[in-house]
């Protein structure tokens, strides 16, 4: 998972007055616009037609499960195909020469990193190892459901098996960072767990077609940011940690693969819904999962780990903007025929909405050159640039 920065920018708001306004009844989006309430009997034939509503997108997304099957569970990679932490790390069943001499070379190749690199990093860490909220995110969308957690449906295997890959990227991290020395693990393990406890606003509730859209941005921006962070490792001479976030990396734009695939089918066979569930999610902004982050004294920790990633290139308003116009190319939103007025306004909203984004990048630069330095407890409270 990513950073997206809900404090460096405000994402422009479609006209309320002609956008319809959305509510999750059920697992469904209903039209507020469309539907209005006047008196009891209305308001029975309302949850009525929502929970209609609701039953056929099951069975709509029932109907594609062999699609699931051929099309989304082939991005997992089998366990025995996959990397795990330990490939990347010193071996301990070693004699303790050996293993002593891999972890100083660990160590110094780590001394050429800022502490503003050990920051962004961290964070990732942190958002990665708060996985456990990512997967009951998932299961509660109304496609994956798996009340049993071991549901043969195609919808819950991708999400155990997603969640199963996933895992092993906070793993790694953390224990590369315990290792390095460079960081103060009391305080990032106190963050992990208030970060738990918090919880995480994501905004799609149980409704499989906004998460879905959340997931696909989600994935990407965390391809970009682990990309970025490898990139300034190697600059660094870190061969290491680049490898590292490089495998994460690709990890992340398979993921990112699956969730696009579903949202373009989604697209197909349910344009308008979809559509609506697409503006909805970016009226709101894309948050981070791990906005709410807390290290037990500062308040603003997210908001200084945000100003850093997005100052060191790591992720930014840029980048943001250009993951909104990648989605609306890649699902051709542009050119999709939809039926309802409320659909083609929200169509023009999302169309339009990466070059307003974008105009405010400068803006965001500003700032980030006014920030001043602050002392953060993941490095030892040693000062930081902003």
């Amino acid at each position: 998972m990513a950073l997206v920065f809900n404090s460096i920018f405000k994402v422009p708001q479609p006209p309320m007055a002609k956008m319809a306004h959305l509510t999750a009844i059920n697992g469904s989006l209903v039209v507020n616009s469309q539907i209005k309430p006047q008196n009891k009997r209305t308001s029975s034939l309302v949850a009525v037609s929502s929970q209609s509503m609701a039953a056929e997108r099951l069975m709509m997304f029932k109907s594609l499960e062999s699609w699931v099957e051929s099309d989304v569970l082939p991005l997992l990679k089998p366990v025995e195909k996959s990397w795990q932490p330990q490939e990347f790390l010193p071996d301990a069943s070693l004699d303790d020469d050996e293993f002593f001499k891999q972890v100083k070379e660990l160590r110094e190749m780590s001394r050429e990193l800022q502490d503003e690199h050990l920051v962004v990093l961290v964070g990732a860490m942190i958002t990665e190892d708060a996985l456990p909220m990512y997967q009951t995110a998932v299961n509660n969308l109304n496609a994956f459901h798996d009340s049993t957690c071991v549901s043969p449906s195609p919808w819950a295997r991708w999400s155990r098996g997603w969640t199963a890959e996933e895992n092993r990227h906070g793993d790694l991290l953390n224990k590369y960072l315990y290792l390095c020395g460079r960081v103060d693990m009391q305080k990032i393990e106190k963050t992990i767990q208030y970060l738990l406890k918090s919880g995480v606003a994501h905004n799609f509730d149980d409704d499989t077609h906004r998460g879905v859209i959340y997931t696909s941005f989600q994935e990407r921006a965390t391809s970009i940011s682990h990309g970025n962070t490898a990139r300034l490792a190697k600059e660094a001479g870190d061969k290491k940690l680049a490898q590292i976030c490089g495998h994460i990396a690709a990890d992340e734009k398979r993921h990112e693969t699956a969730y696009m695939r579903i949202a373009q089918k989604l697209f197909e066979v349910d344009p308008d819904y979809t559509m609506l569930a697409f503006a909805d999610m970016m009226k709101k902004k894309i948050a981070m999962p791990g906005s709410l982050m807390y290290d037990g004294s500062n308040d603003n920790l997210f908001v200084q780990y945000s100003a850093i990633a997005q100052r060191l290139g790591i992720y930014t308003v840029r980048d943001y903007a250009d993951i909104l116009e990648y989605l609306v190319k890649k699902w051709s939103v542009d050119k999709l025929t939809v039926l309802s007025s409320e659909a083609r306004e929200a169509q023009d909203y999302v169309c339009s909405l990466a070059s307003k984004i974008r105009r405010l990048e400068e803006r965001a630069q500003t700032r980030a050159k006014k920030a001043g330095i602050v002392s953060l407890s993941w490095v030892f409270d040693r000062k930081v640039q902003l």
